[in-house]
């Protein structure tokens, strides 16, 4: 009998292969000629998504002789399965109709919206695109020049530590940086080349490796310009902006382009002590399709920075009239830093359909960094001012093969990555100073290398409505630490494996139920690393997500998941004090929902809110507070786009949560609104950008400090902010030829 029956099985497998046949071709925009990645090809009852350079194939019954094409921000084609050339979509307004539910775009979705929101948020830098992630919050503490603080899930990721962020395939985190493990400076990307935004929530991702525990975000600039911009901005605060962004050569080369582009800004703040903020950027890209089967990336950028700032203040020192809000305690804090990238990628897409990509990069980086959060506390004489400083440099090369293939109706898409980054920090430092120039007292003073080699194996197994996405990655770190100060040399070496197992299953093209689960980590600080003698320095999180994509109409969007993450005992090496404090063990679960609604072709409307329950586990209750944590977040706006105008409204929401681990000190929430308003002609475009429209009152960046004024006797442990930004007005003016 079970002879019989697999004898059946099999035929019914061979007969159903038999009559089928492949449809295999390549998507791209009519204007760019770029590959469109993500663009859902559907028969009948089959649906194919187009890979990174816009090929894909589909499996289509015999008789089948039509498919349709479609993407976010592009016209829907039918295409007729005898034309074997290239499909070339045509660019149109954003219509949330376009939007398929399928196994094969598991996990894209609302990457895959967020695209759009490209055209209708405005930013004021790139780290901004952070906050396209649903859930995610940045803070800002030293007028605009540092690295912003980051939330998301429960967690403070500092500045990077829990969330792992890459540009064009190019790591930003910095494994043992002078200011914070895993700082992520996204400033040295100009906001208007950035193409696609690419992320996901939790460690599920076998091709994300070092700092993805609470997610990731991956942001990717455009390899051709669709129009030449010259544009200016001015705005309160004194503040200023000029960009130019230029083709190199003609439209009609459409196996070659290259473009140069750059920005300066410049801005005194709302701070009584002007910031006297500038930053530049200027940034190249050439790409060659060298011939049917090669393309070569060639990228190079230079940013530098320097600032001015005034740091956080304490409240008591607000409350009784010292300095007002916008004032300060030590106005002599600020910095500069700088960074210069050069990449070149080759992707081929091999004889057999395969798709290979090698990567090669070096990046050179240099910080410096003057704070002081503790006023008087240590040294009630000269203050207690630092300054942490370092230059580095990073070596990187990473590959990928990826491959897609049918055995009957189950289709298999296999990775494989490897890679190695090596990071060269020379004189990292923490000093006491005065007045940024006088240095007082050295408290650590060395040389830093971090290697971080890599391989990674993925598989999605896709048949009928169910898709299975099991991977895996080995990482191998080997650290060094040359001490100046106590001159000594010492290393470690350590390796984690990182399972992933996420199960999809599309009920039909309008719901689809997904189960995530996978083991990531975050790489301690070398300093960290060699006091624990190997030991418990790769701190691994355990996460679990379940949840729906839900499409009830055709103009309505839910994503809905619950999801629950621990985190094992990690070491932190304290920048700001040189010294290496226990983390401890932490859960941290919750609920995250995300809407989109377009109830008029012209008007859609965004809503998300997530609550996170973070505590420590080895802390008695009452006192397992993690402070910073956020608790409930919210943000969203409605955008509408006609005939030339786009006019946007938007909120954030953060909840009141502990500054501290026995919720003693509060960090207050706010509710701050943005608007903007532009309009485009033919050649140019007028735009007005409003930040915090009804001018509230709120702090950006926060902490539970210890300090001590000049004329305090005692310490005082209370809240220390920096103020948000209050309203803020932007006009921008640009042509494009």
């Amino acid at each position: 009998m079970k002879a019989i029956l697999f004898l059946s099985i099999f035929l019914l497998q061979a007969l159903l292969t038999a009559a089928q046949t492949n449809y295999s071709s390549r998507i791209i925009d009519a204007v760019t000629n770029e590959p469109v990645e993500g663009a859902v090809v559907q028969s009948k009852t089959k649906v194919a998504t187009a890979a990174k350079d816009g090929r894909f194939s589909i499996a289509l019954d015999n008789g089948e002789t039509i498919v349709t094409v479609s993407a976010i921000g592009y016209a829907t084609q039918e295409i007729n399965t005898s034309n074997t050339g290239i499909v070339s979509l045509a660019r149109a307004a954003f219509n949330l109709k376009e939007v398929v539910i399928a196994a094969g775009n598991a996990n894209k979705v609302y990457s895959t919206i967020s695209k759009i929101d490209l055209n209708q948020r405005p930013v004021n830098s790139a780290q901004e695109f952070l906050r396209y992630v649903p859930g995610l919050f940045i803070a800002q503490h030293q007028g605009g020049g540092k690295a912003e603080q980051i939330f998301l899930r429960g967690f403070d990721v500092d500045h990077g530590t829990d969330v792992r962020i890459t540009v064009d395939g190019m790591p930003v985190n910095m494994p043992s940086h002078a200011h914070g493990q895993g700082y992520a400076d996204l400033h040295f990307v100009i906001p208007e080349l950035v193409k696609t935004i690419d992320y996901g929530k939790g460690s599920y991702y076998a091709e994300q490796g070092n700092f993805n525990t609470a997610g990731y975000v991956e942001l990717q600039t455009a390899n051709r310009l669709s129009q030449n911009t010259v544009q200016t901005e001015v705005g309160s605060f004194n503040s200023y902006r000029a960009l130019a962004m230029l083709n190199l050569l003609p439209a009609t080369n459409q196996k070659q382009s290259a473009y140069i582009a750059s920005e300066y800004i410049y801005s005194d703040g709302p701070f009584e002590s002007p910031q006297n903020f500038n930053r530049f950027n200027i940034w190249g890209k050439y790409n060659a399709q060298l011939n049917e089967r090669n393309k070569l990336f060639v990228q190079a950028n230079v940013f530098n920075s320097r600032w001015d700032a005034s740091g956080q203040i304490p409240e008591r020192a607000v409350k009784d009239g010292t300095i007002s809000r916008f004032g300060a305690i030590d106005n002599t804090e600020g910095g500069y830093t700088g960074r210069i990238n050069i990449s070149t990628k080759l992707q081929q897409r091999l004889r057999n359909d395969d798709l290979l990509e090698h990567q090669l990069f070096y990046s050179r980086y240099h910080f410096n960094l003057i704070s002081n959060f503790t006023f008087f506390l240590n040294d009630p004489v000269n203050g207690d001012q630092i300054r942490q400083q370092e230059a580095r440099d990073i070596y990187g090369w990473q590959s990928n093969w990826q491959s897609k293939k049918y055995k009957g109706i189950t289709a298999f898409t296999s990775s494989i990555g490897s890679g190695v980054r090596f990071d060269a920090t020379h004189n990292s430092e923490l000093s006491r100073t005065k007045n940024k120039t006088e240095i007082l007292d050295a408290v650590a003073l060395g040389n830093v290398r971090e290697a971080n080699a890599w391989l990674y194996a993925d598989e999605k197994i896709e048949q009928g409505n169910w898709l299975f996405n099991l991977g895996a990655r080995l990482d191998y770190f080997h650290f060094d630490y040359s001490d100046k100060l106590n001159p000594s040399l010492a290393s470690q070496q350590k390796a984690i494996v990182s399972p992933k197992l996420n199960i999809f299953y599309t009920v039909n093209k309008s719901l689809q139920l997904y189960l995530k689960n996978g083991k990531g980590f975050h790489s301690n600080d070398t300093r960290v690393v060699l006091p624990q003698t190997g030991q418990r320095v790769l701190p691994a999180s355990y996460g679990s997500d379940l949840g729906f994509i839900w499409k009830p109409f055709k103009s309505l969007l839910i994503n809905a998941a619950a999801w629950h993450l621990f985190l094992e005992q990690e070491f932190v090496y304290v920048g700001d004090e040189g010294i290496v404090e226990p983390g401890g063990k932490t859960r941290r679960y919750g609920t995250d929902i995300s809407v989109r609604w377009q109830p008029l072709k012209a008007l859609t409307a965004d809503a998300n809110i997530n609550f996170a329950h973070a505590r420590s586990i080895e802390d008695p209750k009452g006192e397992n507070y993690i402070p910073l944590a956020p608790t409930v977040t919210s943000t969203g706006g409605i955008n509408y786009q006609y005939n030339g105008w786009n006019a946007s409204l938007r909120y954030r929401y953060l909840a009141n949560r502990a500054a501290n681990e026995d919720y003693s000190i509060t960090a207050k929430g706010y509710f701050v609104t943005d608007a903007s308003l532009s309009y485009a002609f033919s050649k140019f475009e007028l735009a007005t950008v409003v930040e915090n429209l009804f001018n509230t009152k709120w702090n950006e960046a926060q902490f539970a400090t210890e300090s001590r004024l000049r004329n305090e006797t005692n310490p005082v442990t209370e809240l220390h902010y920096t103020p948000g930004n209050p309203f803020f007005i932007k006009l921008k003016l640009a042509f494009h030829f």
